[in-house]
């Protein structure tokens, strides 16, 4: 069962820095800055959630489980609140979204 737990545990790690990593590539290739903070959001989403999923396997039931589950709910409550505020912000310091074609489609 260990090898199990061991093997499952190992390809939330791997699935979640793939995420990180492809939200990083995607912040990099986005057009403006709305499309990136997009990117961002999800990948901080996505590939943290899958790593603390990974972690959480490792530490079996201990307080260091506990204390990761804290850590994924304050994730899962204030990413997308932190994204939005972001945004709201620039939309009102006046920074325009992208509209239009994207430069692929042209």
């Amino acid at each position: 069962m260990s090898e199990v737990l061991d093997a499952a545990s190992w390809a939330l790690l791997t699935a979640g820095g793939l995420a990180c990593v492809v939200g990083a590539v995607g912040m990099l290739r986005m057009p403006d800055f709305y499309t990136r903070i997009h990117a961002a959001s999800v990948s901080d989403a996505v590939g943290a959630g899958l790593i603390l999923a990974g972690l959480l396997l490792q530490a079996g039931w201990t307080l260091v489980a506990v204390k990761l589950v804290v850590i994924g709910l304050l994730l899962f409550f204030t990413s997308p609140a932190a994204t939005h505020a972001l945004a709201k912000a620039a939309l009102e310091r006046g920074l325009q979204p992208l509209l239009g074609k994207a430069p692929w489609e042209r």
